[in-house]
């Protein structure tokens, strides 16, 4: 578990944030609907709660200083904690890692991956950035 200071989860009230609007936009929603719905609906919802989003924002990735190709996240949240959102009945293997690689992509610390699949689950991810792209 990666902590910052005093005992205290990277990015945690912020990310609590996030979960409570996850949960609220689950609650409405339920399942079944294409990820582009649960976008609009978490971008409302965080927006309501005080939030800078940004959706589908485009990230350059790198290879030996340059520029190779470039991805789109879901959401950006206060330009801190990216957020992956998925909508399929089974989560993908390799939504972690697709989130993991946005992280060390951004140089961000903190990723969520919102799963609004039959019953509502998230995954935390944290990056150390031992590796640069």
């Amino acid at each position: 578990m990666h902590v910052g200071r005093m005992g205290h989860l990277l990015e945690e009230d912020r990310t609590r944030s996030v979960l409570g609007a996850f949960n609220e936009v689950y609650g409405w929603l339920g399942y079944g609907f294409l990820e582009h719905v649960y976008e609009l609906a978490m971008e409302r919802e965080l927006r309501a709660r005080g939030h800078r989003v940004a959706r589908q924002l485009a990230v350059r990735i790198r290879y030996k200083g340059s520029d190779l190709a470039t991805q789109r996240l879901d959401m950006l949240v206060d330009d801190r904690v990216i957020l992956e959102i998925k909508s399929t009945a089974e989560l993908p293997v390799a939504a972690k890692r697709q989130l993991h690689n946005y992280l060390r992509a951004t140089r961000l610390e903190v990723g969520l991956l919102l799963h609004f699949g039959p019953r509502p689950r998230f995954h935390r991810l944290v990056s150390t950035h031992t590796t640069a792209l």
